[in-house]
């Protein structure tokens, strides 16, 4: 590996922009960071005794994950009423590993529902992300971070998929919490009165909600007007036999400057589902009607077929619980007695695309985007109808369209998850069209391109972006599609100067100008996790120097080589783009080097003393005129795209905060 020294070349191409009078086209606004007052509740919170010292010592790891529209006709790039203040972002703050995100309909996108152990996570890496490190991964997700190799049932690691089944008895702690600009928001889940009659009545009997002590996991997705929304897991309750149960895995919330909702499944006559079944809330867009809210809902359970292959392997668990077939089937069969039984806790569902409409009066209406196919596949038992809505807007006739994925019947051989459309008549959402994004098929056998593809997000002018997950160990790519216009096209296609060959990548969100953002990978992961950067790409309408048909680095349009490498401009890198509005402004998720980095190289390191965080930031369009001045490469081929060190955070943080190889 050469001495980290910025060659000749790299050199003449920083003096050249130093003589940009700024080369900056967005300014970074730093939103949240582990020293945020939101982000303290979290570190300050109690912790499990045998992992309080490696939770004082880790930094707690902040994400953003969506950022509030803009008003009508607002645009930065154009100079017009753009007020930074005016754009809430929202994000996430972690400590330690998720296990299973929270964000997931089924844990990492796979139908059958059985990542439920050590042994799965390792199998699951192995045949989707291919690391070479796959047994460290797997052991991460499961027993959390800074756990003890070796003695690993100490406790000791931060997160992690154990501590969430061990809290039958050995309860639990807050992992995630919900962010909105800096501050962590509750929700209905952390309260008693947010629980139907139903379920305390089947064995819910106390909560302790107080700071110190809260149970729920979080996240928000987004603010639209005075609403934010997102998905909860339930506290933890304390029933008559003094067990911890969870009144439901997660539930999708939608919080208003007065009052706080929980939505439930929009199903009748199944008291399970309706007791344990989960809800997200992914999507939201104001109406005349009031709030449309889009998700996910489980409309049936989808284990009681095949008990076997469903019912988790808990030997890691070690809480000295049994794990009981009889009462795990029983769980269907006896709903007013499910808060009794740990086995209930393990319960899986099929789930449909689902609605809610909020009036202004706060009634909620609610409903499924719609299927026709049977909640368990007839031919294979283990797998079960899924689909999720992750978007919407309004089109051009102010009718909702809904993107995110639904289950299809490949050949009557296979459900597959595959990206989708629907569509509803505005003022009539009980009938809703779904339509299979086109060019993403998936086939029955591993002979296919993709082992199942989603749709991410949608805009006025029905384009939508998403992502499909390559089978086995092939790449994750981001897609772009125009409705009724062809086959979805793929970003490795229309730039692959920047999405080179057998990069992974994310098409996370795009705004009415056809604005996109995400992220790809910046060298090729040879068997380990590769480090990602965001993009945006402009497929409409020139946006300030960002010309229509292109792409770049959000880096090269933060950097401004005439304010030096001591500069806030060079103090950032930007990790992930979650969300743009339209005015042009970005939610991202980035690198800070206190002091700023040390060149202005794309991959340069942070050295020591300098301290490099993980922070929340928005992106503000600032220099219209602005010559464009990518920032330097690094030393090893262009293709790899690689060699500077992002320093430990970054090696440790990409392992479990979502920027990773998807499914």
């Amino acid at each position: 590996m050469p001495h980290k020294m910025l060659k000749l070349s790299t050199l003449a191409i920083l003096i050249a922009g130093a003589s940009q009078a700024s080369a900056a086209v967005y300014t970074v606004v730093p939103v949240a960071n582990a020293d945020s007052a939101g982000v303290k509740q979290l570190a300050n919170q109690d912790y499990f005794a045998e992992a309080q010292a490696n939770a004082n010592s880790t930094p707690i790891t902040v994400s953003s994950t969506g950022i509030k529209p803009s008003a009508e006709n607002a645009n930065c790039f154009t100079g017009t009423d753009c007020v930074a203040d005016d754009y809430t972002v929202t994000g996430v703050a972690r400590r330690g590993t998720e296990g299973t995100p929270i964000a997931d309909v089924t844990p990492y996108n796979q139908n059958i529902q059985d990542v439920t152990n050590l042994s799965q996570l390792d199998s699951y890496c192995d045949n989707n992300l291919g690391y070479g490190t796959c047994d460290v991964w797997a052991k991460n997700q499961y027993f959390g971070i800074e756990y003890t190799d070796s003695n690993e049932q100490d406790g000791q690691g931060l997160g992690g998929l154990q501590k969430k089944q061990a809290a039958w008895t050995k309860g639990y702690y807050s992992n995630i919490i919900a962010l909105v600009n800096n501050q962590r928001i509750a929700t209905k889940a952390d309260e008693l009165s947010g629980y139907t009659d139903k379920q305390k009545e089947a064995g819910l009997k106390s909560i302790d909600s107080t700071p110190e002590h809260f149970t729920t996991d979080a996240m928000v997705n987004g603010v639209v007007d005075n609403y934010n929304f997102g998905i909860t897991s339930s506290a933890l309750f304390t029933n008559e036999a003094n067990t911890h149960p969870r009144a439901f895995e997660k539930r999708g919330f939608v919080n208003t400057s007065t009052e706080a909702l929980t939505l439930l499944p929009p199903v009748s006559g199944n008291e399970f589902v309706k007791t344990m079944g989960q809800t997200t809330a992914n999507g939201a867009v104001k109406t005349a009607d009031g709030l449309l809210v889009v998700g996910s809902s489980s409309f049936a359970e989808s284990y009681t077929q095949d008990i076997e292959r469903h019912k988790p392997n808990l030997d890691n668990v070690n809480i000295g619980v049994g794990f009981d077939d009889k009462a795990y089937g029983a769980c269907v069969t006896n709903p007013t007695d499910v808060y009794n039984h740990w086995e209930c806790q393990f319960s899986t569902f099929a789930n449909e695309a689902a609605f809610w409409l909020i009036g202004s009066d706060g009634i909620i209406k609610s409903g499924s985007i719609g299927s026709n196919l049977a909640a368990v596949d007839p031919d294979h038992d283990h797998l079960s109808f899924q689909a999720s809505a992750q978007a919407v807007a309004l089109d051009k006739n102010d009718d909702p369209i809904v993107v995110g994925y639904s289950t299809n019947d490949v050949n009557n051989k296979l459900y597959a998850i595959q990206a989708a459309y629907f569509t509803a008549p505005v003022g009539d959402l009980s009938s809703w069209t779904r339509t299979l994004i086109p060019g993403l098929a998936i086939r029955e056998d591993d002979s296919g391109d993709f082992s199942y593809t989603m749709a991410n997000g949608v805009n006025s002018k029905s384009v939508i972006v998403g992502d499909a997950k390559g089978n086995g160990t092939k790449p994750q790519r981001a897609f772009i599609y125009q409705v009724d216009q062809g086959n979805a096209k793929f970003f490795d296609q229309l730039v692959p100067s920047l999405f080179f060959k057998d990069s992974n990548s994310n098409a996370a969100a795009i705004n009415n100008n056809g604005q996109v953002v995400g992220w790809v990978d910046m060298e090729a992961s040879n068997g380990a996790e590769a480090r990602h950067r965001a993009f945006t790409y402009i497929n409409s309408t020139a946006q300030g120097p960002l010309k229509t048909g292109g792409a770049w680095m959000l880096d090269d349009l933060t950097n401004d080589p005439s304010a030096g490498v001591g500069s806030l401009a060079n103090s950032y890198r930007i990790l992930n783009a979650t969300g743009v509005n339209d005015a042009g402004v970005i939610a991202a998720t980035a690198f800070y080097c206190d002091g700023g980095y040390d060149n202005l190289s794309k991959l340069s390191p942070c050295s020591l003393p300098k301290k490099e965080v993980q922070t929340i930031v928005k992106l503000v369009p600032k220099n219209i005129d602005a010559v464009i001045q990518p920032r330097a490469q690094d030393e090893d081929e262009p293709l790899k795209r690689s060699g500077g060190s992002l320093g430990i955070l970054a090696l440790t943080a990409l392992g479990f905060i979502g920027f990773r190889r998807r499914k």
